[in-house]
C-alpha cells in the first residue's frame, strides 16, 4: 500500500485532500492533493461516508474498461484516463465546510470519487433529506440506477415480476417494484443467504431452480442484474409470452452468450438494455439528472434499506482492502467507506 506524502512546500492553512487512485491492475494508492478554495458558486465538502460500486469498480480496478467505452465510462469529476491511473468513484456523502452560504453546514450527496475533501460546483451537490441518515445516503447512486430501470420497464400494478441477481441494484429494483399495488415480485439468486435480505425488504425470494419450477405461464416482466450468462439464461426462461427482459448488467470487455434459440422467438420476447447515463425516455422530457438524483435520495427514507450496507472500511485502508471489497466471492452487498474525522 502507498501512503500519501505531504508536500513540505505547502503553506500553513492550505487546503488539501487525500484521494484514492487505481494505478495498475489490482493496485490502488492514496495520493495527497492540493485544493483551490471554493469560488462563490462552489462548495468545499468534507467527506463523511462513501460507497464502492462493486461491479463497475471491479472492472476499473482490473483495467477491464473497454477502449471503446473509455469516454462514456468517465464518472463525474473523475481524474486521469483509463485504464490507469484513474481517480474513480461516484458515491460520496459529506458536509459543506465552505462556499455558497445556503449550503454551508448541510449534509450533501455528490457523484464524486473517493476523496477526503473536494471542491465542486454548488449545483453538483444534492442536500440529503432530513429523514435519510448520512450513511444510508451513499445508496443514492444505486437507487438512481434502480429508479431509472423501473421507468424503463413500464412496470405496473398487479404485474408478475422477477428480478434475477440480488446485488445492490437488483435488491433496490425489487424493492421499488414491490411497492406497486398488487405486484408479485420475486428476487432470484444463486445464494440462498440473500433470502434474508429480500425478506427484510418485503420481497419474495427463490433460487433459479425454484423460480423455474414455479414459473407457470411466466412473468410479465423480468429484470436481469446478475452480470452472468447463467443469470441471463434464467431471466429469459422466466419471461412469459411477449414479455420484456430488461438487461441491467454491464459486462465490460466480456462477451456473454445469450440463449436466443429455443422458445425465445416463439414467445416473442423483448431483450432491452437499461443504463443510468440517460434519463429513461418515458421521463426525459420533464426530468433532469439532478431531479432524478433528488428523488432517489428521498426514496432512501426507509430503515429497511440499512440491510444493504456492509460494515464500514476506513478510507486509508482502501488500498489494502479494495480488491476484497469488489470481489464476487466477498459476499458484500454495498461496501461502505468511513472517512476520517477532521
Amino acid at each position: 500500500m502507498t501512503r500519501p506524502s505531504r508536500s513540505p512546500s505547502a503553506p500553513p492553512g492550505a487546503l488539501h485532500a487525500d484521494a484514492l487512485w487505481t494505478v495498475a491492475p489490482g493496485r490502488a494508492e492514496i495520493r495527497h492533493e492540493a485544493l483551490t478554495p471554493p469560488a462563490p458558486d462552489e462548495v468545499l465538502v468534507r467527506a463523511r461516508h462513501g460507497a464502492v460500486s462493486r461491479g463497475t469498480e471491479r472492472l476499473v480496478l482490473d483495467g477491464r474498461v473497454p477502449v471503446a467505452e473509455h469516454h462514456r465510462m468517465r464518472a463525474p469529476f473523475m481524474s486521469g484516463d483509463f485504464p490507469f491511473p484513474v481517480k474513480y468513484g461516484y458515491s460520496t456523502v459529506g458536509y459543506v465546510e465552505a462556499g455558497r452560504p445556503d449550503l454551508v453546514g448541510r449534509t450533501v450527496f455528490a457523484l464524486f470519487p473517493h476523496q477526503t475533501r473536494f471542491v465542486l460546483p454548488a449545483e453538483a451537490v444534492v442536500p440529503v433529506p432530513d429523514g435519510v441518515p448520512a450513511r444510508r445516503a451513499v445508496l443514492a447512486a444505486n437507487m438512481e440506477t434502480a429508479l431509472n430501470a423501473v421507468w424503463d420497464t413500464s412496470a405496473g400494478p398487479a404485474d408478475r415480476i422477477a428480478v434475477v441477481g440480488a446485488g445492490v441494484v437488483g435488491l433496490l429494483v425489487a424493492y421499488l417494484c414491490a411497492r406497486l399495488p398488487g405486484a408479485e415480485v420475486t428476487l432470484v439468486d444463486i445464494a440462498p443467504d440473500r433470502a434474508a435480505t429480500a425478506a427484510a425488504l418485503g420481497v419474495r425470494f427463490a433460487t433459479p431452480d425454484q423460480a423455474l419450477e414455479h414459473r407457470g405461464d411466466g412473468c410479465d416482466l423480468v429484470i436481469h442484474a446478475s452480470a452472468s450468462a447463467a443469470g441471463l439464461t434464467t431471466a429469459l426462461a422466466l419471461a412469459g409470452l411477449e414479455a420484456t427482459v430488461l438487461e441491467l448488467s454491464w459486462y465490460g470487455e466480456g462477451s456473454v452468450a445469450a440463449p436466443l434459440g429455443g422458445a425465445f422467438h416463439s414467445r416473442r420476447l423483448t431483450l432491452r438494455s437499461s443504463q443510468v447515463g440517460q434519463v429513461s425516455p418515458s421521463h426525459r422530457p420533464r426530468w433532469t439528472h439532478r431531479r432524478r438524483l433528488a428523488a432517489a435520495l428521498a426514496l432512501l427514507a426507509d430503515d429497511r434499506l440499512d440491510a444493504l450496507l456492509a460494515p464500514a472500511v476506513p478510507f486509508h485502508d482502501l488500498p489494502d482492502r479494495l480488491g476484497h471489497m469488489v470481489s464476487p466471492e466477498s459476499g458484500i452487498l454495498c461496501p461502505l467507506i468511513d472517512y476520517p474525522a477532521p
